[in-house]
């Protein structure tokens, strides 16, 4: 776990959760935007991604593998006792939204970033029944994820660094697959158990990897007193990525600035 701290006093803690195959290190422009706009940041690698154990690159025995990671997170947030907000991109926004499920948390305000509620190019139903099987004889075979960094993000500069990035992970495990799978599967299944807590959802209008139309399904069901939906027409998948992030991240600062005014945090 990393803490980036902001120079001077600072409004809140930013807990921030990567995606799927994916780090920390990929954050740092977003990190360093926060810290300057006078937030604490909070964030580490998920289990078995970045610079995790190796031996189980793109594997995980269960998705509350994740939950449990990410709750430590929010618990050493905590200790500055300040108020504390949750990002999550990608399937660090799956993982939010089963936290505020199965947990109650003690947070400000949550922002999902294009958050992984259903996928644009999903396993045939040949080899999704087949990962079943696979499931229980051999968890951790490791596949292709099919995924490519030109899908991601439209930033040439992070397709180039992404390109060359030898944390990243390119195979995951049919345990992990079924893991999100079920996981996605959970998040509707019990959108009603969601804590009340207001919420921000971003997506990229061309994402590439997330479905779009299952983020605006979910939103549109999750029964919250606050809640906020915003599209990026242009963007792809990493919205805090592509060549109009300073403006998605002006976005995410106001909604968290207008829910520190609401506490009566600030003025």
């Amino acid at each position: 776990m990393w803490k980036w701290e902001a120079e001077g006093e600072a409004k809140a803690v930013i807990v921030m959760v990567h995606g799927a195959m994916e780090h920390h290190l990929r954050y740092g422009w977003l990190i360093e935007m926060w810290r300057l706009s006078g937030f604490h940041v909070i964030m580490a690698d998920l289990p078995g991604q970045g610079m995790t154990t190796r031996a189980r690159r793109g594997h995980i025995d269960s998705f509350d593998e994740y939950i449990f990671e990410v709750k430590d997170w929010i618990q050493a947030a905590y200790r500055y006792e300040l108020p504390v907000f949750l990002l999550g991109h990608s399937m660090g926004g799956l993982i939010a939204i089963r936290l505020l499920q199965e947990e109650r948390l003690n947070v400000a305000g949550v922002i999902l970033s294009s958050p992984c509620l259903g996928l644009v190019h999903s396993p045939s139903k040949f080899l999704d029944a087949l990962s079943y099987g696979l499931n229980v004889i051999f968890p951790s075979l490791r596949m292709n994820s099919g995924l490519t960094v030109q899908m991601a993000t439209r930033n040439e500069d992070v397709r180039e660094a992404d390109s060359n990035d030898t944390l990243y992970v390119t195979k995951v495990s049919i345990r992990w697959y079924r893991e999100l799978a079920t996981a996605i599967k959970q998040s509707f299944i019990n959108i009603d158990k969601t804590q009340d807590i207001p919420m921000l959802v971003m997506q990229g209008g061309d994402d590439k990897i997330v479905n779009k139309i299952t983020v605006k399904e979910w939103f549109n069901n999750v029964p919250l007193s606050e809640k906020r939906f915003k599209e990026w027409p242009k963007c792809y998948h990493e919205i805090f990525n592509e060549p109009e992030r300073e403006e998605v991240f002006e976005y995410a600062k106001d909604f968290v600035l207008s829910q520190l005014k609401a506490i009566g945090y600030i003025v």
